[in-house]
């Protein structure tokens, strides 16, 4: 044998029958001489073939992937904030929900050791600002003080609404509910609910009611008010709560149906009329003001309500952690003692958390949607 057909018996060779695996393993190279050897002798399905990981391997490879994502995670939660976080006020400063943000913004900065840093993006009745908490960063350093007004009635109110309340954003936790108060400027003849339905009745077209934009609380409920009564006055917009408590302290306008936190100082003040509050009992804020069903309309029943949202796919972990400082945000003397003072209600441990909030606001789509289309009214 020449010394170019020595080599060639003696080279690594491609087993056909292995479907293209070389033929090396633990015991050495085999050879093409040493091959046909073997070949001969052994049966096809004692023949090397592909490497194989045995499954528990692969369960265990898979296992440690996850723990390692999963406490990738939990150290990157542990710590965020690294800095400041901005939370959004869909509306103009002063309102309730302003107010609001502002007080467990307050207590987020103390717990979490970095700013919340509030940013009113008023606009549209709250979906301006809504809107660009839905387009941004994912990561928890943009949230959002929501109502039901920007994440329930919008949904009937606008057609071409650029999010969807109950599936683009990640629900953090409610913080207060807002009962409604019928409130009327000091000087308006009616000096109770039943004469308030009388007078509108008679008197429709030239009343005129104000509230914060299409779709806020304050123009929802009137809404409702308006469909119970069954008239429909004249609107006036404003870009907020609180400049249009001040058209109505004004005398600019007729009547709101504000949040009680927009009214409780009027009313109490003497600046302001309260005609009926939509609660179960009086308000300790304004005793004075009977409740819906003492007035003669029990179907006024409206309750508002605020929370926090973050921006689908916020890292669960951060929704944990920013759900855990709010719930203890609640529990704080300081932070309930005033939001009490405003009227707001505290919700019970059983409404708090992503579960309960993201709960709320598919049923107050629901309850929302059929009387805001009953009253023909739509925002391009």
């Amino acid at each position: 044998m020449g010394k170019a057909a020595r080599y060639e018996a003696r080279r690594p060779i491609v087993d056909l029958r292995t479907r293209g695996v070389p033929t090396r393993f633990n015991r050495g190279v085999l050879t093409r001489s040493a091959c046909a050897r073997r070949a001969k002798s052994a049966p096809l399905h004692t023949l090397p073939t592909a490497m194989k990981f045995p499954r528990r391997y692969l369960l265990q490879l898979a296992m440690t992937a996850v723990a390692v994502a999963i406490g990738l995670g939990s150290a990157w939660a542990q710590g965020y904030p690294a800095r400041p976080v901005t939370l959004i006020v869909p509306f103009a400063p002063g309102g309730a929900s302003d107010v609001i943000a502002r007080i467990v913004g307050e207590y987020l900065s103390r717990s979490l050791a970095q700013q919340f840093v509030i940013e009113n993006v008023a606009g549209a009745g709250g979906t301006t600002g809504t809107t660009r908490t839905m387009r941004a960063n994912p990561d928890g350093y943009t949230i959002q003080l929501g109502q039901m007004g920007t994440h329930a009635a919008a949904v009937a109110l606008y057609p071409n609404l650029a999010y969807r309340p109950d599936s683009d954003f990640e629900p953090i936790g409610m913080i207060a509910g807002l009962p409604i108060v019928l409130t009327a400027r000091k000087d308006f003849p009616p000096n109770d609910l039943r004469e308030f339905t009388l007078y509108l009745k008679a008197n429709v077209g030239t009343v005129n009611v104000a509230h914060a934009g299409v779709g806020s609380i304050t123009h929802v409920t009137c809404l409702l008010l308006h469909s119970l009564i069954g008239v429909q006055p004249t609107f006036v917009p404003f870009n907020g709560a609180a400049p249009a408590m001040n058209a109505l302290l004004g005398g600019q306008v007729d009547y709101i149906c504000n949040a009680i936190p927009d009214a409780v100082s009027h009313i109490a003040g003497g600046t302001a009329k309260g005609y009926a509050i939509t609660t179960a009992e009086r308000s300790p804020a304004i005793p004075g003001v009977p409740t819906s069903k003492e007035a003669g309309l029990p179907a006024f029943d409206a309750s508002a309500w605020n929370g926090l949202f973050a921006p689908k796919g916020t890292p669960k972990p951060v929704i944990d952690r920013l759900a855990d400082a709010l719930a203890k945000a609640l529990d704080d003397e300081n932070v309930r003692n005033r939001l009490v003072e405003l009227g707001c209600e505290i919700p019970a441990k059983s409404k708090r958390g992503p579960q309960a909030l993201a709960a709320l606001v598919t049923s107050e789509i629901a309850r929302w949607t059929p009387i805001i289309k009953a009253a023909s009214i739509k925002v391009d």
